[in-house]
């Protein structure tokens, strides 16, 4: 811990607001659709279809111009159903779908998966992995392809927390893919991860090999998000803490209570919409953040504001679709569009 304590860096609240003012797409006329943000969700299977709707829709109702879901053949008329601003590519596979066909022919379906996805790639400016995903071993093997190609292509990735799981042994949904694979995001500085508390202390077990200590907090993080090279990792919380390994911020600003479940899939589509805009801006801007902590403050800030918002009306009845329709609202109170 005392290396850890000497590491470059300060810890303190981050300037959300700022941040959000100085990094959200402006509304011009002389623009045209896609250039304000093209994301892509990768996850949604049989059991799992609300997560990925969470993320791709949270993203347009935040700014993006358009949202694509690459989704599993089962889940993807569900999605469709749920809104037709999305755009649903069913083209992921799950095991039982090809069980009892030779390993020649699975490696035949994986090439057909990571074409189509490749025709799509360089189109994107994010992609969030992990909502709904799952744990299906075949699924998850061609989601750590398509995470491959997209490092490749110099796409940044927003692994959603389940996924990170996974990059630690192969294995539910993002989280948990990086948790058992950790080479997949590895010294990717475009690269964010965004466990929660039980998935963050299966991390720091894994790269560092020690307990989470709350004391020590923001050092711990730093020395985890420089361990996999200089990846950000924002730490779910009651205050939010991010570092890419080299500085470490917080977000405080009090969200609400109630802790109904999806509010990390709206993060997600959150972080990737700031983290294109605050790329896109790239020297623009006047922090010398990185986009990737940038992208994490104000995705977090606009969520506990948003939530905040849909408390006051909802209380203890607020679910994460009440989250969803306060995005724009509180985005609007700080970035005005006119």
């Amino acid at each position: 811990m005392q290396d850890i304590r000497s590491m470059s860096g300060t810890t303190f609240e981050a300037d959300a607001e700022n941040v959000m003012r100085e990094i959200t797409s402006v509304l011009d006329p002389s623009k045209h659709k896609g250039q304000a943000g093209k994301i892509a969700v990768i996850g949604g299977c049989r059991e799992y279809t609300g997560a990925p709707y969470f993320a791709a829709i949270s993203a347009l109702k935040i700014g993006a111009d358009l949202s694509h879901v690459f989704c599993t053949k089962d889940a993807a008329p569900v999605i469709k159903s749920y809104s037709p601003e999305l755009i649903v590519h069913p083209i992921l596979e799950e095991s039982y779908n090809i069980s009892g066909l030779e390993d020649e022919e699975r490696r035949c379906i994986s090439s057909k998966i990571l074409a189509e996805v490749d025709k799509w790639m360089e189109r994107f400016d994010c992609l969030v992995v992990g909502p709904g995903l799952g744990r299906d071993p075949y699924l998850l093997e061609c989601v750590s392809e398509i995470m491959k190609h997209a490092r490749q292509s110099n796409v940044p990735i927003v692994i959603d927390g389940t996924s990170i799981t996974y990059l630690m042994d192969i294995a539910q949904d993002g989280l948990f893919l990086v948790t058992n694979s950790i080479a997949l995001v590895s010294g990717y500085p475009l690269a964010v991860l965004t466990p929660n508390v039980n998935e963050y202390k299966r991390l720091v077990q894994k790269v560092l090999n020690c307990e989470v200590n709350d004391r020590d907090a923001p050092e711990l993080l730093q020395s985890l998000a420089k361990q996999i090279g200089g990846v950000t990792i924002l730490q779910k919380g009651k205050s939010d803490l991010i570092s890419d390994g080299e500085i470490a911020k917080s977000v405080s600003i009090y969200g609400s209570p109630r802790r109904c479940g999806g509010q990390g899939d709206i993060l997600s589509g959150s972080v990737a919409v700031f983290l294109s805009w605050a790329r896109a801006k790239g020297k623009a801007t006047t922090s010398q953040m990185n986009p990737t902590v940038l992208g994490c403050i104000a995705g977090s800030a606009l969520l506990r504001k948003a939530a905040s918002l849909a408390f006051k009306d909802k209380k203890r009845s607020t679910l994460t679709t009440d989250i969803i329709e306060c995005l724009g609202r509180s985005l609007e109170d700080i970035c005005p569009a006119c």
